[in-house]
């Protein structure tokens, strides 16, 4: 058997293509009007609608723009849910460009500091490569912003609002990363040169410096205190002066964040469930928490979910937001498109398989507001608030099917309260460390 593509085999390909009359339907069909939209599946709206047994009231949908941030935007719709409803809010907003401040100014320190934990690695190691790849990407993780949230509080956004930067980061992110990049040169350099490491970390704050000054043209600076100013439903205007981040924070979001766990459901072969993991290198605040999983069968995600639902609190959730996912019209349900019926075509790989072959991960987060449940209490589809506006989905939620969340979610963040015993003792036991380029170290 030839190992090149012959003439003859071609030959063969193109007699097969032309013979075939549903192929030469199709090849009209998508060259017209392209391949999502053909192979679109209009009898999923069908099942798929958008109305919810159990069904939470949130403020207006939010909009990330062109921003990797949507960790942060699920993150805050999370907290500013407490606000509206403990307060008889019709809306209210956190800033999440005040957190992307202060997640820059941390990753870059973490950057660098993993910079001078790996002086022994040379030029295009894997570790090294990998450091160098995204050092200050937009992404993140809920234990990231809980260290953040822990650290610097949070803001109402009317106290630091977006700019033009934080909607658009690409520009700020390529020259951020080109200065620490260089930055990185110049440590490792230092260190060759026989700099000790007392000297290292003075060069490394003085770069730090520098960066701190770039966020402040690009985003502005972080306000040191700020007022609670907002008007309830029946007029009352509510209002507080001159309090700290931290103090907002403890006082209107009233929210611990280490009652809150990350569950996963990874089920590949070399991670085991019922135990803790973490992913080495992964975060972005130096003396903050380390990331933590518990990897779980994907039916315990749902009922824990489910649990926190019910108890009339949202949940914060990471997807891989790519595949069978119609924007339009928010649906999220793997036969939202009939592409091998098209197509011709076969994807027999299951979730496991995806991971392992890099074909799925997690890449966005997002929020579940509710739920519809059978009256035997089993979920059929999910309300998920994103943070792209109101012009996708319906007025901004997408709906999933319980389909698509076994498939395709990774992981959900629910107070420990919701879990069992068993699933709490697992907290006590040791902590396996994946490699920093696992797909569980993904970022939303």
């Amino acid at each position: 058997m030839s190992k090149h593509i012959t003439c003859e085999a071609l030959e063969q390909y193109s007699a097969r293509f032309t013979g075939d009359r549903a192929s030469r339907v199709a090849r009209d069909a998508v060259m017209s009007a392209g391949l999502f939209k053909t192979c679109q599946n209009p009898m999923v709206s069908r099942r798929d609608n958008h109305e919810f047994s159990l069904s939470l009231k949130q403020g207006a949908i939010t909009h990330q723009k062109q921003s990797g941030r949507c960790w942060l935007f699920a993150a805050t719709n999370v907290m500013r849910f407490r606000i509206i409803q403990n307060y008889h809010l019709e809306n209210f907003e956190l800033s999440q460009n005040y957190l992307l401040f202060w997640d820059k100014l941390e990753k870059s320190n973490w950057f660098l500091e993993n910079i001078l934990d790996t002086l022994d690695q040379p030029v295009g190691s894997r570790v090294l490569c990998h450091l160098l790849s995204d050092p200050i990407g937009d992404g993140g993780q809920w234990d990231m912003m809980a260290n953040l949230v822990n650290k610097y509080g949070v803001v109402p956004k009317y106290s630091m609002p977006e700019s033009s930067v934080s909607g658009s980061t690409r520009e700020m992110n390529r020259v951020m990363t080109e200065l620490l990049r260089n930055d990185a040169c110049l440590l490792r350099q230092a260190a060759a040169d026989g700099l000790d490491h007392e000297a290292l970390e003075k060069k490394k704050n003085a770069m730090l410096g520098d960066i701190y000054r770039m966020l402040c043209v690009c985003l502005g600076e972080p306000p040191k205190t700020v007022d609670m100013e907002a008007r309830d439903k029946n007029g009352n205007f509510i209002q507080e002066t001159g309090l700290t981040p931290m103090e907002f924070f403890k006082k209107y979001v009233d929210m611990d964040l280490n009652d809150y766990i990350s569950l996963i459901n990874a089920p590949t072969a070399d991670k085991p469930f019922y135990r803790r993991y973490t992913v080495d290198m992964l975060g972005n605040v130096k003396e903050g928490r380390p990331v933590c999983y518990i990897n779980l069968p994907i039916e315990d995600l749902k009922k824990a979910a489910i649990a926190q639902l019910k108890d009339g609190e949202p949940v914060w959730f990471g997807c891989d937001m790519g595949p069978f996912v119609n924007r339009d019209s928010g649906i999220m349900d793997p036969e939202v498109y009939d592409f091998g019926d098209f197509l011709q075509v076969e994807f027999p790989m299951d979730k496991a398989q995806r991971l392992d072959y890099c074909q799925s991960l997690m890449t966005h987060a997002m929020v579940f507001q509710g739920v519809n449940l059978t009256d035997q209490g089993l979920p059929t589809r999910w309300r998920v608030e994103n943070s792209w506006g109101e012009e996708p989905g319906k007025k901004g939620y997408f709906v999933m099917s319980d389909q698509w969340f076994s498939q395709y979610m990774y992981q959900v963040v629910v107070n420990k309260k919701y879990l069992t015993n068993d699933q709490l003792d697992i907290l006590n036991t040791e902590t396996i460390v994946l490699k920093p380029w696992d797909p569980m170290g993904s970022l939303a």
